[in-house]
């Protein structure tokens, strides 16, 4: 309904009114998750919040005030308009990005000869080697090896109990969201097309009801951002488009679609030049709408749905959400990964982009010696107008002979065309060119597993390996940074909707099955009591996230083990050695410092009281008259032992640091592999005091 456009009362309404009573307000349409057509790839669709619906007056109706204020909803037709005059111009803005993004996804299809400006003979074969496809596999592979778990951090001290049992309960939610397949099809997208782009929703139908968090990849051709900016919560809007059914909508929405013609063809998108044949006739372009409102001094998130010039949903229409928002975190709910960022996009270029035009140059020059090599494996003949040659037989080489028309077969009368094989710089040529797509592209073969010519030793392999990873190392920790907001509002959708206790099944401290409980009671704003007879207001608890890889590779736990073992030889864990190793590891830095450092504490702290007991145990014992038990105790006290306590605890067998494990730490006997000699080279250097 249009601003000011006043809906008629009934006439039961008019007489509840005149006798001062309430009014039952009409409940708002249905909004749960679209069903997935046919063909398209469906996503979830955001609900209202499930603890803010549209609920009556206390009394169970609404007064006078209520009805003027439902007389005159915030978004209506004219609003409709307007947005999607500026949803056209967001369309126009990103056109070229659009159609890069078509042309990378063909090139990913290895179907890039349609995009070569010079093609030369139709009828010519047309190779397509895949270095670059190569490329991408590669560097998906890096970044699923690099898997991100969180590990989330309070910023005041109360709040730490509730960061932990965060750090235990997010992860659960990633895994009910099927997250790792998520971060799959995200890092193919950012390698492919150049940005990675997730969003993170509330949807209130999942649970039968209950709702939760679903995280989902978005479509770069169906989301529409403000032409110019980098930060994508600078847009000023954000639209969202997807096709649904129009039969499906109808059962979705049966108040607002009852007398309303639906064709959903007034705004079209860029599409991919799918395999199969996709008949979207019957389907509709539903469109969701995030923009901001200034509301005092807080800039609150709403949303809206619609189709054609219909409301769907309109958070602004719910006077439960009018203030408050949609989400309370206030951010557009998508998170952008750019690869290698460009200014005046929140996008960037992929590894397609950058690579595309050695990998034409290399399909061209196959085409090229191909050509050349079947010209010359296939002669080809000039035959003399009547040179008495029988031309299918010639043709035939399963024939031993060939007749001919008549005796007079001279030299002049078959003679063959010589093709002149290409020179050998060609083929440097072309191997130039893919060492120039593999340098470029940072898919070195060392990175794949190889080694350069001349290079034997394991050694120098193993930091050849390193040094490759470099690129697909920096792209992680971009997805890493990405992770950290994307974990950051999950934590913002638990404080808002988790009102509701939910089992979650954890794996404790000591790697045990847990079930717990947990709810938002924890991430509420908490009352700071009074300070001298002033209320000190609420606070907010707040968290920071860090990211670490879920899975190490075999590199990376040989060097975590190696430095257990030098930190072992170099007697930290004894406890009688604790002050001295609190200082050694306070200027260190590695994975689990504050673990080993809590062990450490208690260690020395188990060993100081250790070590007073026995004091007055010896002179208990002395007062006691009992020189035997006293003798004992003294003697203990003097070797600075004591039960489970070896003084050579710290040693290590001095052949183990010449490369030979022959000792009884680590069991094993021969000589050791070159990335445990790197690893322990390293370690050694890392504990080194300079």
């Amino acid at each position: 309904m249009q601003r000011g456009q006043k809906k008629p009362l009934t006439q039961a309404e008019l007489a509840a009114l005149a006798a001062g009573g309430e009014l039952p307000l009409p409940t708002a349409p249905p909004v749960g998750a679209m069903d997935k057509p046919a063909g398209i790839a469906a996503a979830p669709v955001e609900a209202p919040p499930a603890e803010m619906p549209m609920r009556p007056a206390a009394g169970g109706g609404v007064t006078a005030e209520s009805i003027m204020m439902r007389e005159e909803m915030p978004i209506g037709k004219k609003e409709l308009d307007e947005a999607v005059l500026i949803l056209n111009r967001y369309r126009a803005g990103k056109a070229r990005q659009d159609r890069r993004v078509v042309e990378c996804e063909q090139w990913w299809k290895l179907r890039h000869w349609d995009y070569m400006t010079d093609k030369g003979n139709p009828e010519d074969d047309k190779p397509k080697s895949a270095w670059l496809f190569n490329c991408i596999m590669s560097k998906h592979a890096d970044a699923i090896e690099g898997y991100p778990e969180p590990n989330i951090r309070p910023r005041e001290v109360g709040d730490k109990d509730t960061a932990k049992r965060l750090s235990a309960i997010v992860p659960v939610v990633l895994e009910q969201n099927e997250y790792e397949e998520t971060y799959s099809d995200v890092a193919w997208q950012k390698l492919k097309q150049g940005t990675g782009i997730t969003g993170i929703f509330w949807d209130a139908t999942k649970l039968n009801g209950l709702g939760d968090v679903t995280i989902r990849k978005m479509d770069a051709l169906n989301i529409f951002w403000e032409p110019g900016i980098t930060d994508i919560q600078r847009s000023r809007h954000i639209f969202t488009t997807e096709l649904v059914d129009i039969d499906l909508l109808k059962e979705r929405y049966p108040d607002a679609l009852a007398n309303a013609h639906v064709t959903g063809k007034g705004f079209t998108v860029s599409k991919y030049q799918y395999d199969d044949s996709v008949d979207t006739s019957d389907k509709a372009m539903v469109i969701d709408w995030y923009y901001h409102r200034q509301i005092g001094s807080r800039r609150v998130l709403h949303y809206v749905k619609f189709v054609d010039d219909v409301v769907l949903y309109a958070s602004e229409n719910d006077p439960k959400l009018r203030e408050r928002g949609f989400y309370d975190h206030g951010m557009f709910p998508f998170i952008f990964d750019p690869l290698f960022p460009i200014e005046g996009s929140p996008c960037g270029y992929g590894y397609i982009d950058v690579g595309k035009n050695a990998q034409m140059t290399i399909d061209r020059m196959n085409q090229a010696l191909e050509k050349n090599m079947l010209m010359s494996a296939s002669p080809r003949y000039i035959l003399r107008s009547g040179g008495s040659i029988n031309e299918q037989e010639f043709a035939d080489w399963t024939r031993p002979f060939v007749h001919t028309t008549s005796g007079n077969l001279g030299d002049d009368s078959i003679r063959q065309i010589n093709v002149t094989p290409l020179s050998g710089i060609y083929t440097q040529i072309q191997q130039t060119k893919i060492e120039e797509l593999k340098e470029t592209t940072g898919n070195r073969d060392a990175s794949n597993g190889g080694s350069a010519s001349g290079v034997t030793a394991a050694s120098a392999i193993a930091a050849m390996q390193e040094q490759a990873g470099k690129t697909s190392r920096a792209s992680t920790r971009g997805s890493y940074r990405a992770f950290s907001k994307l974990v950051g509002m999950v934590i913002e959708l638990i404080r808002q909707f988790y009102d509701l206790p939910r089992q979650y099944r954890i794996i404790g401290e000591n790697g045990e099955e847990e079930f717990v409980k947990f709810d938002n009671a924890g991430l509420k704003p908490q009352h700071q009591g009074m300070l001298m007879g002033n209320d000190m207001g609420y606070r907010l608890p707040v968290f920071d996230v860090e990211v670490s890889a879920q899975k190490m590779t075999a590199y990376t736990k040989i060097a975590q083990n190696e430095m257990a073992l030098q930190m072992f030889q170099l007697g930290i864990f004894l406890p009688q050695n604790a002050d001295q190793s609190l200082a050694l590891l306070d200027i260190m830095d590695f994975n689990g410092k504050s673990l080993i450092e809590d062990k450490v504490r208690k260690n020395g702290t188990m060993y100081q009281e250790l070590a007073y007991m026995r004091k007055m145990a010896l002179e208990l014992a002395m007062l006691a008259n009992r020189p035997d038990i006293a003798e004992g105790i003294a003697s203990s006290i003097m070797d600075g032992t004591s039960p489970g306590i070896s003084a050579g605890a710290g040693a290590v067998s001095t052949e183990f640091a010449n490369g030979q494990n022959v000792d009884n730490v680590s069991g094993l006997t021969g000589k050791e592999h070159p990335f445990v000699q790197k690893a322990r080279k390293e370690n050694q250097d890392s504990t080194q005091v300079t």
